[in-house]
């Protein structure tokens, strides 16, 4: 059974950091992409950012370029999500997901592509 842990959220005032953790057991998949989604209240689930398995190829929704940077340790099964410079907008219930097996450089932007999901983090910033 796979099981996805988040851990990293809280409270933070704009402009502050946040480091978002999320440790994956349970697969056997030989290579899969990691991915982190978003969901403020009212709102529909949206992509936040992706990785590869090689690690070589990232992606990113435009609201969030130059202030996230996801990264992963494959040898821990957890991937990393260090945001910076954090804005009200970026409140939101955060989920970690990771894909079934794939290529080494797929990073998906579709939850289409991730069956397997975290139970999620709440971040909150205040203005």
């Amino acid at each position: 059974q796979v099981q996805l842990v988040e851990s990293g959220g809280g409270l933070v005032q704009t402009g502050g950091s946040l480091r978002l953790s999320c440790a994956a057991s349970g697969h056997t998949f030989s290579s899969y992409a990691m991915g982190w989604f978003r969901q403020a209240p009212g709102k529909e689930r949206e992509f936040v950012a992706a990785i590869s398995w090689s690690t070589t190829v990232t992606s990113y929704t435009d609201s969030v370029k130059g202030r996230f940077t996801i990264s992963r340790d494959n040898a821990k099964n957890t991937v990393y999500l260090q945001m910076n410079g954090l804005k009200p907008e970026d409140t939101a219930v955060y989920y970690c997901a990771i894909s079934g097996s794939v290529n080494a450089y797929s990073a998906a932007r579709s939850a289409g592509v991730y069956p397997y999901w975290g139970q999620g983090t709440q971040v909150t910033v205040s203005s």
